[in-house]
């Protein structure tokens, strides 16, 4: 667990399903994410406790006030080479953004990665998502010219890939 003055990170329990994906389905159209081809619509979305409690995979919630506002997770990249993990569903409302939780975020799916045994985190989003793109940036990613793994999200055109 985390805790910051404005803020409280934690992992995800079944308590928090409904939370996390209203706050899914909220951000992501923010960012023109609304449509096929992007994770607003993976089977997961609504019970990501259960999908996240799976051999390799954890999923964590921000906390602000006792309400859940955001979260992000990580889990083994589906159809690549198994020493690689994907950064998922990291997503955070309006409250929680510029409090340093995405920061908290990244720190701690990078260092549950590791615990993991993953050597190479990746992640997909999309044009548009500036400030997300600079965090990443910030953590060490960089950009690829194409995606790997077969995630579904054909939507997204930014991917990028850190060694761990």
């Amino acid at each position: 667990m985390h805790s910051d003055p404005g803020f409280f990170l934690r992992p995800i329990e079944p308590r928090d399903d409904a939370a996390v994906a209203a706050i899914i389905r909220s951000v992501m159209p923010e960012f023109g994410a609304g449509g096929a081809g992007f994770a607003i619509h993976d089977a997961e979305v609504g019970a990501m406790s259960a999908a996240y409690a799976q051999p390799r995979s954890a999923y964590f919630v921000v906390e602000v006030g006792g309400k859940v506002v955001g979260g992000g997770g990580v889990a083994p990249l589906q159809h690549a080479e198994p020493d690689i993990c994907e950064l998922r569903k990291m997503y955070f409302l309006p409250e929680a953004r510029g409090l340093g939780a995405g920061n908290a975020m990244i720190t701690r799916c990078l260092e549950t990665a590791c615990g993991f045994g993953f050597k190479r985190c990746y992640l997909e989003t999309l044009t548009g998502m500036d400030a997300a793109q600079a965090l990443y940036r910030k953590h060490g990613f960089t950009p690829l010219c194409s995606p790997i793994g077969k995630t579904g999200h054909h939507g997204c055109d930014r991917w990028f890939i850190r060694a761990l």
